[in-house]
């Protein structure tokens, strides 16, 4: 009697399923030890059933070194597709930066007043991207600069408009006037003039 196509998917009763799990897997395993000696392979299976029960088979020595095996064996895999990667990736920055280099020199050669470096119309566009790039990073880099002189400046002055201060209440004291001048009566004390602090 012919049998049935049998439907994959998961057989419901609960001993059906038990009596098909365990005639599979025996026939799963014979297979794989006819497979090993047929063909001098080594396999190694692991199966757990639906209670966590553990069937393993390993054709030849133990599965703990199958199994190390098979991690020296993927890890070789990944680091030699890895390193492959890194230097592909690599092979292209530096063609990049030859390119480049090579465009740059040509446009600095073309600044320069050297006329004969035949440029391509992208390639005078670049050029002058990055010349509008450069000057933006110089005037950004001049701002910075003045910046840092005014706020110099601005310090020295300080410095100097109290010292004048302090000096001129120095000379209002020796001469006897005890009323300070309006322009001097906004200034704020304590001042540090030549290590020594004063309070107003």
């Amino acid at each position: 009697m012919a049998r049935g196509k049998v439907q994959l998917k998961r057989i419901e009763n609960p001993v059906h399923r038990q009596v098909t799990f365990c005639k599979r897997r025996a026939g799963f395993l014979k297979k794989a030890k006819e497979l090993s000696i047929l063909c001098d392979a080594e396999i190694g299976i692991m199966i757990f059933s639906t209670h966590g029960k553990l069937y393993e088979l390993s054709t030849k020595g133990s599965m703990e070194q199958m199994i190390e095996r098979y991690m020296k064996s993927t890890r070789a895999a990944q680091i030699g597709e890895s390193e492959t990667k890194f230097n592909l990736e690599l092979q292209e920055e530096i063609n990049n930066l030859k390119q480049e280099i090579q465009q740059l020199q040509k446009g600095l050669g073309y600044i320069y007043g050297r006329r004969n470096e035949n440029m391509t119309m992208d390639e005078l566009l670049a050029l002058e991207k990055h010349l509008e790039i450069w000057m933006c990073n110089i005037r950004t880099a001049k701002m910075q600069i003045m910046f840092q002189e005014i706020q110099l400046l601005k310090n020295k002055e300080g410095i100097l408009t109290a010292a004048n201060g302090y000096l001129q209440g120095k000379i209002f004291e020796q001469t006897g006037i005890v009323e300070m001048p309006p322009a001097l009566t906004g200034l704020s004390y304590p001042l540090t003039i030549q290590n020594e602090v004063f309070q107003t």
